[in-house]
């Protein structure tokens, strides 16, 4: 039995082994339709095999990974962590989704309360574009213009242009785009080294019913020429600026005096230079503290009509002031103290007469030295209120003038004010004070009375600009028993664009002249009207029809004259 027994034992044991494995490779591809996935591990009813009807039921996205539920796609698409708790916020600092300083603005102060340094670009540089912050609106890339009316200039056919000018050419690098030119028929200049450098002359002819501004007017045609320079440094710290402009007059009646035998007041001849220029120069020491500079150099004659001219000259005589002034700007956070020293020399030629002979003009030359101070405080972006303090002194080469009056004199003023930047569009500076002079000799009255000084200038719209000008002087004289003439001055000019090519300038001027210890008490207007047409950035054609008026309070000194003058102006 034992035998037999286990030989069959045998043979049943292994026959229920390989049944079973039989029955696996039978239903191999029924268990291909059934891979394990995540699905039949989920703890829910009816979680290990969906029914064909569900609605929830998936399909099929095609053949290869799409059906792969156990992949990195699946992964994603399924929740994860659905029934962890949320991590404890106790002890945590919270956040509300805006990092720390992300709306710190890039320009004004930084957090030392220092003003904080902009960058500099080359001309023609791209500006990168800010950062989006809080309460900034989102960058929405649009599908086509965002204006309700779009101008001709961009339906209207262009010229074509290359591919390579235009950069559709497939692998070219993007064209650095140029900046706007705001003036597309200003003076381009030319570069020597790191200096900008513009030059321009003005020729122009016309007539002028008085040039002599007497009483009984007498008209003459007149020419004028007058060239300009003007060269600027492109450094990224110190600075060099050179402005240079000048102009001669010249006449082509002469006025030789009356036939009997009186001296006129008026010269014989007219010409007349004018010369005004300066060279400022700034240099960084550091980030708060500069030294400034500059030269200048004022070369011209008395104005005609003027008290101070001798009568029977041939020729008006021409002075020359010459000086400098040096001073330092120290910046105090927001606070900033300038100070600095003025010294000037005027120097006369001699005065030519009629006769033939000439008289000295050295009482008229003297030297002034000077000092000045000045604090503004940066109150607000765009408003810098200011207080200006000025004082010198005035001595003359001889102690004696010609009448038998002492000049010598000091003086000076105090004015208070602000300069201001109102969103481009109105910007300057306007101040008030008080200005005075005494001089040593006891005859001679001390000259006193307000200041203002202005220089605004407001952009009405994009083709009309308006612009005020306030200035006031004490200036020297020879008339006997007057201490000095203080001058105010006020200009109003509106300038208009009617094409890019064609501007028009309004301007309108008044003011009036006082002559401390004499009775007279002058008013002078002039108005004004000029018409550019600019061919292009090197040519320009002008034209200027001109009105003055001096109305005196003694008689035989009010005078009119008319102006009308055409010229050209070439530039570079």
């Amino acid at each position: 039995m034992s035998g037999p027994a286990k030989g069959r034992y045998r043979r049943a044991w292994g026959l229920r082994a390989l049944l079973p494995c039989l029955a696996l490779i039978a239903l191999e591809p029924l268990a291909e339709a059934q891979t394990i996935t995540a699905d039949l591990l989920r703890p829910v009813r009816d979680g290990f095999v969906l029914p064909q009807d569900s609605p929830l039921r998936r399909t099929s996205l095609g053949t290869g990974e799409a059906d792969d539920k156990t992949g990195d796609a699946a992964n994603a698409a399924r929740p994860s962590g659905k029934d962890v708790p949320a991590p404890s916020r106790i002890g945590r600092i919270p956040s509300y989704g805006v990092p720390a300083a992300s709306g710190a603005s890039d320009s004004g102060f930084d957090s030392l309360n220092r003003r904080r340094q902009k960058p500099r670009f080359y001309p023609g540089q791209a500006r990168p574009k800010p950062p989006p912050g809080p309460g900034s609106p989102p960058r929405v890339a649009s599908l086509g213009p965002a204006r309700l009316s779009v101008p001709s200039s961009e339906s209207a056919n262009k010229t074509p242009i290359p591919p390579a000018m235009a950069g559709t050419v497939a692998g070219q690098p993007p064209r650095k785009r140029l900046r706007i030119d705001d003036d597309p028929f200003g003076a381009v200049g030319d570069y020597a080294g790191s200096f900008l450098i513009k030059s321009a002359v003005e020729l122009g002819g016309g007539y002028d019913t008085n040039p002599a501004r007497t009483f009984v007017p007498k008209g003459s045609p007149f020419y004028v020429v007058a060239p300009e320079f003007l060269a600027v440094s492109d450094w990224e710290r110190h600075a060099v600026v050179a402005d240079l402009r000048g102009s001669f007059t010249g006449y082509g009646n002469n006025f030789p005096p009356p036939a009997d035998g009186t001296i006129s007041s008026a010269p014989v001849n007219l010409d007349r230079p004018d010369f005004i220029g300066h060279v400022d120069g700034r240099l960084d020491v550091s980030r708060d503290t500069h030294v400034l500079g500059q030269a200048r150099l004022r070369l011209s004659t008395d104005n005609p009509g003027s008290p101070n001219i001798q009568a029977g000259l041939a020729r008006y005589p021409v002075y020359t002031t010459l000086g400098s002034t040096i001073g330092v700007d120290q910046s105090f956070n927001r606070l900033q103290l300038s100070a600095g020293g003025t010294v000037d020399r005027t120097v006369y030629t001699d005065s030519k007469l009629t006769d033939g002979t000439s008289t000295s003009n050295d009482d008229r030359n003297y030297n002034q030295f000077g000092g000045l101070g000045r604090v503004s405080y940066d109150l607000i972006p765009g408003l810098k209120p200011f207080g200006e303090i000025e004082g010198n002194t005035r001595s003359h080469d001889l102690l004696v003038d010609r009448n038998g009056y002492q000049r010598n004199s000091s003086g000076g003023n105090v004015r208070a004010g602000t300069s201001f930047e109102l969103s481009r569009i109105l910007t300057g500076e306007a101040s008030i004070g008080w200005a005075a002079r005494t001089y040593e000799d006891s005859r001679l009255l001390p000259l006193q009375g307000l200041l203002t000084s202005a220089s605004l200038v407001w952009v009405a719209t994009p083709l009309t600009t308006a612009k005020f000008f306030a200035t006031t002087s004490i200036d020297e004289t020879t008339v006997p028993g007057v201490s000095g003439v203080l001058t105010h001055t006020y200009t109003a000019e509106v300038d208009h664009d009617f094409r890019r090519w064609l501007t028009g300038i309004g301007k309108f001027t008044w003011g009036t002249q006082q002559y401390q210890g004499d009775a007279r008490f002058d008013r002078f207007y002039s108005v004004s009207g000029d018409l550019i047409y600019k061919m292009n950035r090197t040519l320009w054609v002008k034209g200027t029809l001109r009105r003055d008026w001096l109305d005196s309070n003694i008689p035989g000194n009010s005078t009119g004259s008319t102006v009308a003058m055409v010229g050209v102006r070439v530039q570079n």
